[in-house]
């Protein structure tokens, strides 16, 4: 890295002006500090690759220097130099985040060498960090499978509101991953590395809501034997995810509305207000204007919540990603339950596009386990599926939705024909005669049907 910034730190000037002279004849861009304090200034005015640092300086030390170094840019490289070379403190250093400790008097050659070394280092972890952030680009987020328009609509919301502060409401249907995109939002934000902490509201008895999300004193109410942080205190500096949030009580909705607008808590039983810094997201799979309008909801607790509103689609209108989510799971359920499961075979990977999936994500995961746990060979065939799957799908008003990008009618209508032919083979045994009979058909008309789908096989007698 030729054209590096290097910030160069002593208190000796005779020190400065001989790093300044070598690292300006390598090319380098060099920056001087004549103490500690100096060099704080300059990081806050500025960005480098790399610290060089003396340790021991009048004021400010080499140490400090190195652990604002840390604070401000995580990234820039540390390089310490030291007359007083002992183990204690080279440790010290390394722990800190120092990339390497270089004892004076030193040779120029080495020098040179070692900040070569630190700033070829910090070149590849950014072309990695890069690399990945393309690939995610890509292929989308890390915990997410997707290559649908709404799924890609999705993931570039997350992309856009991860620096944010502002609070997010998630809302879609059971199974659908909302935890999964609070976990995303997390883990692109600045505060990737504080906590994250999820919880299910409606799995929180309705008296123990507040004490749970607040915290409490020791005896301020039966069973307070010590003092409890809380939550929000957990989550301080993070995200804290409240999944089902209509299942707040309302009496518990007015302190949560408090808490967004001073951005502060009052644990049960406490006089005093404590300060948190926390990323509201909460999630619903209720209606929840519906909500607001029954009561069950606060309206300005709604409003406060719903500062950047994502809705997730269900798998039914995503069918696209069916495929890819299937070959995730595979893959993923194979590897943790030690299957030899490698594939899906195209018969039953029919059937899984063409359910309606009433349990999303969840219940397509599901399946996919018992398939790999029932099934002997390396390819999940159709008779580990779910009984559910292979049941004539109800024609009625339900499954005739159009979904928001539209439908192909002759294809869909295929499917489904296809679909009731391989139930009736099923019912029937694998009897064709009597798979037509049910299907209200001639055998003639059901032999070309299922000719026409591909699934031509031998008629069986009665």
């Amino acid at each position: 890295m030729p054209e590096a910034r290097i910030l160069v730190v002593d208190d000796e000037v005779s020190m400065r002006e001989l790093l300044e002279i070598t690292l300006r004849q390598e090319g380098y861009d060099v920056t001087l500090a004549d103490g500690g304090e100096t060099a704080l200034r300059a990081l806050d005015g500025a960005a480098f690759d790399l610290v060089l640092t003396d340790l021991r300086m009048r004021g400010v030390d080499g140490l400090a220097v190195l652990r604002a170094v840390k604070e401000r840019a995580p990234g820039t490289a540390v390089l310490m130099l030291t007359a007083f070379a002992s183990t204690d403190t080279a440790v010290e250093a390394m722990k800190l985040g120092a990339y390497d400790y270089v004892t004076k008097p030193f040779k120029l050659d080495e020098l040179r060498l070692t900040i070569a070394s630190a700033l070829e280092r910090k070149q590849l972890r950014e072309e990695n960090q890069a690399l990945r952030r393309q690939l995610q680009r890509e292929r989308g987020l890390p915990s997410f499978v997707g290559r649908s328009r709404r799924m890609l609509e999705v993931f570039e919301t997350i992309r856009k509101i991860a620096d944010s502060p502002s609070n997010v409401m998630i809302t879609g249907e059971t199974g659908t991953g909302k935890e999964l995109v609070a976990l995303a939002i997390h883990h692109e934000s600045p505060h990737r590395d504080r906590p994250f902490v999820s919880v299910n509201c409606g799995a929180i008895p309705e008296g123990l809501m507040e004490s749970e999300l607040f915290g409490h004193v020791k005896g301020s109410f039966t069973g307070a034997v010590s003092d409890t942080r809380g939550l929000f205190s957990a989550a301080d500096g993070g995200t804290l995810f409240l999944d089902e949030i209509t299942e707040i009580p309302p009496s518990v909705q007015v302190k949560l509305l408090r808490a967004i607008q001073e951005r502060s808590i009052r644990r049960v039983g406490d006089t005093r207000d404590v300060r948190v810094d926390v990323r509201l997201i909460a999630a619903s799979n209720r209606d929840l204007a519906g909500a607001v309008a029954e009561g069950v909801l606060r309206e300005d607790l709604f409003y406060r919540l719903n500062v950047i509103p994502i809705h997730l689609p269900p798998l039914r209108e995503r069918r696209d990603d069916i495929p890819l989510l299937v070959n995730h799971f595979v893959q993923k359920l194979a590897l943790e339950t030690g299957k030899g499961a490698r594939g899906i075979s195209a018969e039953a990977l029919a059937l899984l596009e063409q359910y309606r999936w009433p349990g999303n994500i969840r219940e397509l995961q599901n399946a996919i386990e018992r398939a790999i746990v029932l099934g002997t060979g390396p390819t999940l065939e159709v008779d580990a599926l779910p009984i559910e799957l292979l049941r004539p799908m109800p024609v009625n008003d339900a499954t005739l939705e159009i979904p928001p990008e539209g439908l192909d009618l002759e294809a869909t209508l295929d499917r489904i024909e296809q679909r009731f032919l391989r139930a009736a083979l099923e019912r029937s045994g694998g009897v064709q005669t009597r798979a037509a009979e049910l299907l209200k058909m001639s055998f003639r008309q059901f032999r070309y049907k299922l000719q026409k789908a591909g699934g031509a096989e031998a008629p069986r007698a009665k």
